[in-house]
Order: structure tokens, then sequence, then C-alpha cells
């Protein structure tokens, strides 16, 4: 069997090691004589599963004891209602917008109550950071809302840029999420969908302060309280069983690349890599996004005659490269480079990248 270079933003590759696992328990898992999908999620066995991914995530994040680690559904776009649903209480919210996805993470707080946005760089394309000016803060806001990362644009906020505010920091870490050590007691909550660096699609992942529990309002759905669900260990309804299974293989597979601080080093070696060969390329191919906040995860990038579009995406398909084809909204092409992408792989995408610029430069 032949496995493709997969570049997708998500649903994403997956550690080969992690799915070899499943597929070797996936009819019996450790003599229980069924599969994960199968079993009760209230049994003995999904419990012990369910209890160890937390442990392990705690231990790779470094995550303090008065926070709770809740693993909903829903994705992270459904996070983008739950959030002012149980987090405004009656006031405002700030939004700093750097993308598509933290752009409709404010359109839609604002059907749920009143947000404003506190900075936007839609004008400058999303191809940069707002400056310290350019942000305008209420002392007095619920929260700030941030997206560390955006998928679409390729912008992502370095840890040293993002600064303490006097206000709860919430965070989309979806695209960048368990890439890098991150100081979890700087923000009051993060979330993530799994389906781009922690496992499959319909998990979410919540990392919520304990002081931020309990202040929704009576009136919104108990499936929707972060409060009801912590006390329930995520367990009020029925969990993505094995979403939650082989996230937890995702994180044991990480604790023996030697934790956050291994795997870090191996993506900067692979941002610079697939960076470099873009900057090198005569201005064959081009980011467009300053170099102070290029994502290390998502990787636009243009070619100089757009009529050659079509034909690299055939060839580097062709040649087992897949998946770079840029977001419908911006166009161009994007390489996902997250967690599971091998330094070869990104190696063999730059390898065809200047093949392809030597024969049609």
């Amino acid at each position: 069997m032949t496995r493709i270079w997969n570049f997708s933003a998500g649903p994403a590759a997956l550690p080969e090691e992690v799915l070899r696992q499943a597929q070797e328990e996936l009819l019996d898992w450790h003599g229980a004589g069924c599969s994960v999908m199968e079993m009760s999620h209230r049994g003995k066995e999904f419990m012990s599963i369910l209890d160890q991914a937390e442990a392990d995530l705690r231990e790779l994040m470094g995550i303090p004891e008065q926070y709770k680690v809740l693993f909903l559904q829903g994705g992270a776009t459904q996070q983008f209602a739950q959030i002012p649903m149980n987090l405004l209480a009656g006031r405002s919210a700030d939004y700093i917008v750097t993308g598509s996805w933290s752009k409709k993470a404010f359109k839609e707080a604002q059907r749920v109550g009143n947000v404003r946005c506190a900075a936007t760089t839609e004008a400058s394309g999303f191809t940069r950071l707002p400056t310290a000016d350019e942000i305008k803060l209420d002392p007095f806001a619920a929260y700030l809302h941030l997206c560390t990362n955006e998928t679409i644009h390729g912008v992502e906020i370095p840890a040293q840029r993002i600064a303490e505010t006097g206000v709860p920091l919430v965070v989309d870490m979806s695209s960048h999420i368990l890439s890098a050590p991150v100081a979890v007691e700087k923000f009051g909550l993060i979330y993530a969908g799994a389906q781009k660096n922690i496992g499959p699609s319909g998990l979410t992942l919540v990392i919520v302060h304990r002081d931020l529990l309990g202040m929704a309002p009576l009136t919104i759905p108990t499936v929707m309280d972060y409060a009801v669900m912590a006390e329930n260990g995520s367990m009020l309804n029925t969990p993505p069983t094995y979403g939650i299974y082989i996230a937890g293989l995702v994180f044991q597979w990480l604790k023996r690349q030697g934790g956050l601080p291994g795997i870090a080093a191996v993506n900067a070696e692979k941002a610079s890599v697939l960076y470099d060969a873009i900057d090198g390329s005569g201005g064959f191919y081009r980011n467009p996004v300053d170099p102070d906040c290029r994502s290390r995860m998502n990787v636009p990038f243009t070619l100089a005659n757009p009529e050659l579009d079509a034909a690299f995406l055939a060839e580097s398909k062709a040649a087992g490269l897949v998946s770079l084809k840029g977001h419908k909204s911006v166009g161009g092409m994007r390489a996902s480079i997250y967690n599971a992408v091998s330094l070869q792989g990104v190696r063999v995408l730059v390898d065809f990248m200047n093949d392809f610029a030597k024969r049609n430069g």
C-alpha cells in the first residue's frame, strides 16, 4: 500500500503509528472483545480511555488543576456561539479579527449578545497582525477573543505577542494546538476542533478555567452549559468515543516525540524548509504574510503565473502530494504541515516545487 503525502487543512493527516495501532485494536480493544466504537461510554473500559486521554493531555500542555478539560462535539464553529452563551453574562466582549475564522467567530457572537471588534486587519487582506495603536480594548469586557492561528490566511500570533489585558483571554487554537508549548495559565479558555492537530473530526476540546464556569443563564440548553458538562465529566450525553480514543493515541504519540518541546523543534524546521523554498524561488512562489506572523502550520502561497495553478495541482497530485489547493476564498495554494506531516514529506514537497519552478520558470 502506498500512502500519500497529505497536506490537507482538516480533516488532516494523522500519525501512521497511531493509525496502525487503531487498526490492530479495531476489532478487540485490549481483550474487551469489541471495538471502542461498540463499547458503552459509561463502562469501565471506555472510562479508562477517557481518563488516560485527559491525563496525557494535562501532562503534555501542563494544564493546571484549576482548569477543566472538556471533550465535546460540534466543532470549533459551535464554540463561536457557545462561548458568548456561557461567558457574556449580560456584558460585552472584545474580538480581534485577524482572518476568516476570527471574523466568523465575531459574526456568530453578534447573534448571541453585545460584542465589539477591538481590531481588524481585513483591510490589509489578513496578511499581518494589528499594531498596538490599532487595538482598542474595553477594560471591562467579559473576555477578549483571539484566533491564534488562522488556517486559511496563514497568520499566527506568536506567543510573545499575547499580553495580559486584565480580562480573560479566550482563544481558538484549532490549527496549531499541541504544535509547541503553551502557557495555559495565560488564558481563560482554550478551544480547538480536533480534526487538524488532535484527531478525527467530530471531537472538540475545551480547556476552561473554573472561575469562568457557572455564568451561563438558565435559558441556554443544558448541553451547551460548560459548568454542567464539567460537573458530568464530559459525559452528560454520549461523547464522541472513538474520536476521544484516537486523540488519546495521538497524545501518547506526542509524548514519544519528546512532548511539545520535541514536536515544536520539528515543526520549526519544517516551516523553515518550506518558507525558504518559497522565498528563494526568485518570485516564482510568494507567501503574502508578514514574516513576523507567518504560521508554522498553514502555509499559503501563490504562483507568479496563476495560469500554472492547474498544472501545479495536477502534477503534484500525480507525485503523491495532495490537498495543496488553497481555500476557495483566497485561491492559490496552501500546505498544511501539522504535527503528523513529517519533515521528509515537506522536503518531498519542496523538491517538487523546485523542479516545477525550474521547468516552468
